[in-house]
C-alpha cells in the first residue's frame, strides 16, 4: 500500500508514475478528496470532543454551587450524539479510502521500462547456448507421455484440466530438481521454511493478493481461508505485524511449497503441458531488508535463480518488465526466461521483484534504524523456479532422437545414478 502522506504531498508525481500502470489521474483525486475529508471530518470531531469538555467541565462546576446544570448535561448529550455520528462518517470514509488504496500499485522504478503492456520489456542478458538439434524437437508433453512418466488424461478424469499426473523417474526428475534447487539456495544463505498451504484473508492482503486478485484463488472454509497461489503468502507475512531486530536484517527465507491458482483470465492460453497448471511446485525465494539494501538484494536474488539454469546448462534470457506486464506489488521485475526448443522461443520460469515498502505496509512489518526509528523494512520475492516449467525446459533441452532424456549432469546423484530415461526403465510398474 502506498504512504497516503506523499501521495498528499505530490500528487502529480503519483498521477505520472502511476499513469505508467494503467491508474487514471482521477482515481488519485478521488483517494486525495477522501483524504481532505477524512481529515476535515477528524478537525471537527475535535472541535466538538472539546466543546463537549467544557459542557462537561460547566456541569461540574454548577453541582459544586449548587446551581442547576440541566442546559449543560443537555448539551453535552447533544454534542455526544453529533460526535457519534460524525465518527460514523469517518469510519464509512476510511473504509472507501482503504478500500480505494488498496486496488492502487505500486510505484514503479524509474529504471523499470514504460509500457501498458509486455511489449518493450529490457532484455538484461542473455545466457547459455542453444542446442542445434539434428532433429525435430518434441514438445515436453509428447515426451513425458510417450515416456509414460506424464499422464494428463487420467489427471484430467481424477481432478479436470489443468492436472497431471508424475509416474516413476517422471515424479523423481521433479523431486531431483526441488531438491536442487533448495539446496543451491542454502548455500546462498537461505533459511529453508516448511510453511503452511492454507492461508487466512489477511495474510493474502498483507501480500497484495486481496483484494485484486481475489477470482484466481481457491477459497476454502468461506472467504477467509485460501490455497495459497505461492509461497511467497506465508513466508512474506511470517513476521507481519512484527518489528524485526535490526541485526537480523537482512532475512532470507526459501520455501518448496505446492501452488494452487485458478488461472481466471488464461482460457485459451497454454492449454497443453506443465506451463500453466492448476497445481504446481514452486520454489519460492523472500527476502525482508533495509530500504536502502533492497536494490542490490534484488540483483543477488535474480543471480540465485539464474544460478540454477547455469547449473543445468539450460539456456535463458533475463528481461525487466514493463510498468504494465510486472505483478501488482512490485516496484521493478526481473523475469528469468528458459528456452523451450519445441516453442523455438523463452518461457518465463521465475520473476524476481523489489516490492519496496508496499506489502510491509500493508503487514505493518518494521525494523529500527540506527537512530531508534521505525521503518518499514523492503520485502523482495522471486521463484527460485517453478519447478514444472524447470522439468518441461529439461524433457525438451535434453531429449534425443529415440525418445529417451538425458538426466542434466548436477541432477544425477539426485536420481540415484539414473543418467537417462527411457520407455524401459520410466515407470517400473509397467515394465514388469
Amino acid at each position: 500500500m502506498l504512504d497516503i502522506k506523499k501521495m498528499r504531498q505530490d500528487p502529480d508525481f503519483y498521477k505520472k508514475k502511476l499513469g505508467t500502470r494503467g491508474v487514471k489521474p482521477e482515481e488519485i483525486d478521488e483517494v486525495l478528496d477522501l483524504d481532505k475529508k477524512r481529515r476535515d471530518l477528524l478537525q471537527k470531531t475535535e472541535a466538538l470532543k472539546a466543546q463537549r469538555n467544557e459542557a462537561s467541565e460547566k456541569i461540574g462546576e454548577a453541582k459544586k454551587k449548587g446551581e442547576n446544570a440541566d442546559e449543560a448535561i443537555a448539551q453535552t448529550r447533544k454534542l455526544g450524539a453529533d460526535i457519534k455520528e460524525l465518527d460514523k462518517k469517518v469510519d464509512a470514509n476510511d473504509e472507501k479510502l482503504h478500500d480505494l488504496l488498496a486496488g492502487i500499485p505500486n510505484i514503479p522504478h524509474d529504471d523499470v521500462p514504460v509500457s501498458l503492456t509486455e511489449e518493450g520489456a529490457t532484455e538484461l542478458r542473455k545466457v547459455g547456448t542453444i542446442r542445434k538439434f539434428d532433429f525435430e524437437p518434441k514438445h515436453h508433453w509428447d515426451i513425458g507421455t510417450n515416456l509414460g512418466i506424464l499422464d494428463f488424461d487420467r489427471a484430467h478424469k481424477v481432478s479436470g484440466a489443468r492436472f497431471v499426473y508424475y509416474l516413476g523417474l517422471g515424479a523423481q526428475l521433479e523431486r531431483a530438481v526441488y531438491n536442487f534447487m533448495l539446496d543451491e539456495h542454502m548455500k546462498d544463505g537461505y533459511t529453508e521454511v516448511l510453511p503452511p498451504y492454507i492461508v487466512n484473508a489477511a495474510s493474502m492482503y498483507g501480500t497484495g493478493q486481496y483484494p485484486k486478485f481475489r477470482d484466481s484463488v481457491y477459497r476454502v472454509n468461506g472467504e477467509d481461508m485460501t490455497l495459497i497461489p505461492t509461497a511467497e503468502v506465508p513466508l512474506t507475512n511470517y513476521l507481519r505485524g512484527e518489528v524485526i531486530p535490526t541485526e537480523e536484517l537482512p532475512v532470507y527465507v526459501t520455501a518448496l511449497s505446492p501452488c494452487f491458482r485458478s488461472e481466471a483470465g488464461a482460457a485459451g492460453r497454454d492449454t497443453r503441458g506443465l506451463i500453466r497448471m492448476h497445481q504446481f511446485n514452486k520454489v519460492e525465494m523472500v527476502k525482508y531488508t533495509k530500504a536502502e539494501d533492497s536494490w542490490d538484494e534484488l540483483e543477488k536474488m535474480t543471480a540465485n535463480g539464474e544460478n540454477i539454469l547455469k547449473k543445468l546448462n539450460i539456456p535463458y534470457h533475463v528481461i525487466t518488465l514493463t510498468t504494465g506486464d510486472m505483478s501488482f506489488t512490485a516496484a521493478m521485475t526481473h523475469d528469468i526466461e528458459l528456452w523451450m526448443p519445441a516453442q523455438n522461443k523463452y518461457r518465463e520460469v521465475s520473476s524476481c521483484s523489489n516490492c519496496t515498502d508496499f506489502q510491509a505496509r500493508r503487514m505493518h512489518t518494521q525494523y529500527r534504524d540506527e537512530n531508534g526509528n521505525l521503518q518499514y523494512v523492503h520485502t523482495l520475492n522471486g521463484s527460485g523456479l517453478a519447478v514444472g516449467r524447470t522439468v518441461a525446459a529439461i524433457l525438451e533441452n535434453y531429449q534425443n532422437e529415440d525418445g529417451s532424456v538425458t538426466i542434466p549432469n548436477v541432477l544425477v546423484p539426485y536420481m540415484h545414478g539414473v543418467t537417462k530415461i527411457t520407455k524401459e526403465n520410466a515407470v517400473p510398474f509397467r515394465n514388469k
